[in-house]
């Protein structure tokens, strides 16, 4: 590890702890050149599938962009934070179990609709009657029988 003050090559660990919940460890670590101490912390990485594009485009995996979509159709609903997180990271899980390099945007947005439908009924409709495009009334008609 190279030193952030000094940029010299050999650093000492002096303490080593793990968080709370066990996915990140902390190091303390002094420089063999300067003496001074700084943190470092290891994360596992983890490489979620990029998003093709309706348009054939190719973009990361943002988990921010399925956030804001999902709290737009959740907007002035009795949905808690911790239930849009929780549902958040189902569908990162979902994802990576996939174990694919790449997927379209229609089956994240399938994922989306799924846990919507599971934590508020009105939300999943929001968001499937923009995400569906519907072109008539009858398609819609029959989004609501399915609920």
């Amino acid at each position: 590890m190279r030193c952030p003050f000094c940029a010299h090559t050999e650093t000492q660990v002096v303490e080593t702890r793990e968080s709370d919940e066990g996915d990140v460890v902390r190091r303390r670590r002094r420089c063999q050149g300067c003496e001074k101490r700084f943190t470092t912390y290891e994360r596992a990485e983890i490489a979620l599938p990029m998003v093709v594009k309706k348009d054939g485009t190719r973009a990361e995996f943002d988990a921010s962009k399925v956030r804001a979509s999902m709290m737009l159709a959740l907007r002035k609903r009795p949905v808690s934070t911790e239930q849009v997180d929780s549902a958040l990271e189902r569908i990162q899980e979902q994802l990576l179990a996939l174990g694919s390099k790449e997927l379209a945007s229609t089956k994240i947005g399938e994922l989306v609709m799924r846990e919507l439908k599971r934590i508020d009924k009105v939300a999943y409709v929001r968001f499937a009657s923009v995400y569906r495009s519907f072109e008539d009334i009858d398609e819609f008609r029959q989004l609501i029988r399915d609920i």
